[in-house]
């Protein structure tokens, strides 16, 4: 007895054959996009994922290379609770819960993306620190990254400002005095204003970072410490260009208009 098949039950399973090819291909489309970013962005991947790349949680939002010792763990966490008690004694708190990636090996930090930076803000959402940036000044100079831009909410502010502002927060004897006028470099010439511009900058230029510090710095000394810096945050979070704000302070210098942390 022949097949008999309900009317349209051909163009029903031509119909379905459309959608799971249609799945199909999306499917494929997405893991080959996840490839992608794990090969060409593994920074991103691993610090959206940090167990797919072996990293062990110390605690939420901590993230270590797995085997380290009691004592190694122990010193991981105490410099992100220095880093962040820096962080929030300046700003007044958080506003930022980036997740914190520690390699301790050089190993470790290549897989994750790492280069020879000492730390970086990645996005400016997460933290990853190199073997010779488990300190508090890089992971403080990292965080303050991270911090600034989440109060900003996407307001732009000057590159020498983002790095500036880093450097004194996290109070880094490399490019800052001890007391007193804290500039070990000044400098009157425009600072670079974009990453990119940065970037080239302070590849030629090792007082790039001491130069956007002295700026930052003789700000708050003329303009009523670090509390006119945080005034200056609330303009910009409020929505106002940095030109105006920047402009509208005391300031004996002419006023002018982030990356890895050296």
């Amino acid at each position: 007895m022949p097949l008999i098949r309900p009317p349209g039950s051909r163009r029903w399973k031509h119909r379905w054959k459309r959608r799971w090819i249609a799945v199909a291909a999306v499917a494929v489309l997405l893991c080959a996009a996840t490839a992608f970013t794990v090969l060409a962005f593994p920074s991103l991947a691993a610090t959206t994922c940090p167990g797919c790349y072996g990293l062990e949680r110390l605690r939420p939002g901590l993230y270590a290379e797995p085997g380290l010792s009691r004592s190694r763990r122990e010193h991981v966490v105490a410099v992100v609770e220095r880093a962040d008690e820096r962080v929030r004694a300046f700003f007044g708190g958080r506003e930022s819960s980036p997740d914190i990636l520690v390699c301790l090996s050089e190993d470790c930090y290549r897989r994750i993306g790492g280069g020879r930076e000492r730390g970086v803000a990645v996005l400016n959402r997460s933290v990853m620190l190199s073997p010779r940036g488990v300190d508090p000044v890089i992971a403080s100079h990292e965080l303050t990254h991270v911090e600034l831009h989440a109060r900003l909410d996407g307001a732009e502010v000057p590159q020498w400002f983002d790095e500036g502002l880093a450097v004194l927060v996290s109070d880094d004897p490399r490019y800052l005095a001890p007391a007193g006028d804290r500039c070990l470099a000044d400098s009157r010439e425009p600072l670079p204003a974009t990453l990119g511009e940065w970037l080239r900058a302070a590849s030629a230029d090792p007082r790039l970072y001491a130069k956007a510090a002295c700026r930052v710095s003789r700000r708050a000394g003329t303009g009523g410490g670090e509390e006119a810096l945080r005034t200056i945050v609330d303009r910009l979070s409020a929505g106002e260009a940095f030109s105006r704000v920047w402009a509208s302070a005391t300031d004996p210098a002419p006023t002018v208009t982030r990356s890895p942390s050296p």
